[in-house]
């Protein structure tokens, strides 16, 4: 079982990801709609992935 701050991080990590490909995707099919819920997702997994650092460093 994965510590909650490495689960925070690998979550974060794929929501970036998913995320990043959501906001290709609309920009190639010029899908405003799908690119800016690209962006969100991508921001979503960006703060996930520091609140795991944060709570790696404080030992959560």
């Amino acid at each position: 079982m994965m510590k909650p701050s490495t689960e925070d991080q690998s979550a974060g990590k794929l929501h970036e990801v998913k995320g990043a490909i959501r906001q290709k995707i609309g920009e190639v099919t010029k899908n405003t709609d799908l690119e800016d819920d690209g962006r969100a997702e991508k921001s979503v997994g960006k703060v996930q992935n520091v609140v795991g650092k944060l709570e790696k460093a404080v030992g959560a």
